[in-house]
């Protein structure tokens, strides 16, 4: 038997009879997996306002540069690199304390970062008491570029008890081939109910839209995000929502960022070059995309206000560690009966500390009385 036939062979044998899928797939709506803190920290009810936060923490590596951004050309990580960065980013938290966080790239039983489960670790190393989880990415194995197994997703955590939790399939892109789809991102919204004294239906909503779809996947991402947050709108209930978009401000100067973000050896914008754009770097794939968010600045208050956007003091992002900050992709979106006393744009975390590529975002938000 040729060698390649045997692999195929083999694989096949341990697909069939694994008692795991190699790949999971998910339901349009399932419950998200719940986490309480080892080590409960007793909390009173709000003062008349509570903090949110939204923050992609990039796996918990810090800037170490990962393969599939910021040039990089590593795929696993020591424990003590990811154990320094996630106590790094724990500090970080309990210093802009808030109640109520919204992150996106977490990891938990990945190979890349020593099968750590980071949503139990920032439980037990925050001033946060309960989280939900809803995976984007959950695999035995990946088998390009050494990844092995993943599982990273989406986090909501909070200092009161998560009620409910849903996590929503979001739809998958349609510019890709099977094969490439069957191992792709599940991205998802998460979306919690939480149990804030003093107020009622309160709604925690945590996206992660596409970064590099071609196609109109993003347009169908925000619209299924709009819809979820319509319905609870509707209902006469209160949220906050937000995450990592992966869009840029409404009449932001720049939609193209692949020269900024090229790697040695690429090439884009010159004759011939196929793809012409970067992928993740090029923010005009489709009509709408330059004005995606428009609807929610014109639906929802907002932590950062739609006419500051575009202003450099609110960038969250930045493709490598020798590379400024250049564009916003976080946002958090409320409730109009919710009022907003400050919004801040952490752009320390990226320029001072490199705990991630992206800078959190928090607002402290008036409670309705």
């Amino acid at each position: 038997m040729k060698k390649v036939n045997r692999v195929v062979y083999l694989t096949i044998i341990w697909i069939t009879f694994s008692c795991e899928p190699l790949v999971t797939t998910f339901n349009d709506v399932e419950n998200a997996i719940l986490y309480e803190a080892n080590n409960f920290k007793t909390e009173s009810a709000p003062e008349g306002s509570i903090r949110v936060m939204t923050w992609n923490i990039r796996f918990g590596i810090g800037r170490l540069p990962f393969f599939g951004d910021s040039c990089g050309d590593r795929s696993v990580f020591t424990e003590d690199e990811v154990l320094n960065a996630l106590e790094l980013l724990a500090a970080e938290i309990d210093t802009i304390d808030p109640d109520i966080i919204l992150l996106q790239e977490v990891d938990r039983e990945s190979k890349r970062t020593q099968y750590i489960d980071q949503v139990q670790w920032l439980l037990n190393h925050t001033d946060m008491n309960y989280a939900a989880y809803a995976s984007m990415w959950k695999a035995q194995v990946i088998p390009s570029d050494g990844i092995g197994r993943i599982d990273a997703g989406n986090v909501v955590m909070s200092k009161w008890e998560i009620e409910e939790a849903e996590r929503i399939q979001l739809p998958l892109r349609t510019d890709q081939d099977a094969l490439t789809q069957m191992f792709y991102l599940r991205r998802n919204v998460l979306k919690t109910k939480i149990d804030i004294p003093g107020q009622n239906n309160f709604y925690a909503v945590n996206i992660h839209a596409t970064a590099f779809a071609t196609d109109d996947t993003k347009q169908r991402h925000i619209d299924k995000f709009r819809e979820i947050l319509g319905e609870i709108d509707e209902a006469g209930n209160t949220f906050v929502a937000g995450g990592d978009f992966n869009s840029v401000p409404p009449d932001v100067d720049s939609l193209d960022f692949c020269i900024e973000d090229m790697c040695d050896g690429e090439s884009f914008h010159n004759p011939g070059d196929n793809p012409e754009h970067k992928e993740g770097s090029y923010f005009n794939n489709f009509v709408n995309e330059p004005s995606i968010l428009k609807p929610l600045y014109d639906s929802y208050n907002s932590a950062i206000m739609e006419d500051t956007a575009t202003d450099s003091a609110h960038y969250t992002h930045s493709t490598s560690l020798d590379r400024d900050l250049d564009r916003k992709l976080d946002y958090i979106f409320f409730s109009q009966s919710l009022e907003t006393a400050s919004g801040t744009t952490h752009q320390d975390v990226i320029e001072d500390e490199q705990l991630s590529d992206h800078a959190p975002v928090s607002v402290t938000i008036s409670l309705e009385q």
